[in-house]
């Protein structure tokens, strides 16, 4: 294929880009990959150091946009976007509108590869929910001739779409460093739903890049205090914790079968 090939992540907040897939960033980044990070908030509702501490979005947006840039510097990746929705009011958001920002940037970027939550939010956060939903809708939209709100720019078809799918052993080696992972939504709690190992489409070896990551994870100095566990752990639970990461092909134009994946770009190089 000819050019730069070129990955997104779409994400709900600040700190996705790291925790979630800063492994698959940065190996891409270094391969010399075009990245790029499109987070629909800027995580204005959470928690800024210590746990009860909420000094709302005047003050906390402008701290998680600045270390979100922070840590997508040290991934590698090459341009940071905001869709500008506030934290937690992502699933409230018109979906025509929300998609329609999703396809401006994917036009203007042009990725070949856009990785993003799956359905099930991870833990069932409803921002994760919804920005899932909304990035599947966009990279359909954006292939199409001219949606509603889309700036005109030429339609793209986005070659392969992949959602983050950690079967149990990375969900317990995650929540083990972290903490439980849980939801509370409605009245009701939600937890992880680990994927089924069948269900994994694509493992990518990211074992090199932990450092990377880890550097990545600590520019968000205002969550450090959810995360301060992962300052006890030693290089080798690093590399245990960050050296592969698991996605499920949610769609491709250009592959398909039984066999697991170890690179995102199957079928395009």
């Amino acid at each position: 294929m000819a050019g730069a090939l070129r990955l997104m992540g779409v994400v709900a907040h600040p700190d996705d880009e790291s925790l979630g897939m800063g492994g698959t960033l940065a190996k891409y980044a270094a391969e010399g990959v075009e990245t790029f990070v499109v987070s629909a908030t800027r995580g204005e509702r959470g928690r800024i150091g210590a746990e009860d501490r909420r000094p709302g979005p005047e003050v906390a947006g402008p701290i998680r946009e600045a270390e979100l840039r922070s840590a997508a510097a040290e991934l590698g990746v090459r341009e940071v976007a905001f869709l500008d929705y506030l934290d937690q009011e992502l699933d409230e958001a018109d979906p025509g509108e929300a998609v329609a920002r999703i396809v401006r940037v994917l036009r203007i970027v042009r990725p070949h590869v856009v990785i993003t939550f799956a359905p099930d939010g991870a833990y069932g956060h409803p921002d994760h929910i919804a920005i899932s939903q909304l990035t599947t809708a966009a990279t359909v939209a954006a292939a199409a001739p001219d949606p509603a709100g889309a700036g005109g720019d030429p339609p793209h078809g986005v070659s392969k779409l992949y959602y983050m799918a950690w079967t149990r052993p990375t969900w317990e080696a995650y929540q083990s460093a972290f903490r439980k992972l849980v939801s509370r939504v409605d009245g009701e709690e939600r937890q992880v739903s680990p994927w089924p190992d069948w269900a994994v489409t694509t493992r990518i070896d990211t074992r090199d890049h932990w450092p990377t990551v880890w550097r990545a994870v600590r520019c968000h100095r205002s969550q450090l205090s959810v995360y301060e566990g992962l300052e006890r752990l030693s290089p080798g639970h690093h590399q245990a914790l960050w050296g592969s990461q698991e996605f499920y092909r949610a769609y491709s134009l250009v592959n398909g079968g039984r066999t697991l994946e170890t690179d995102l770009f199957e079928g395009l190089r």
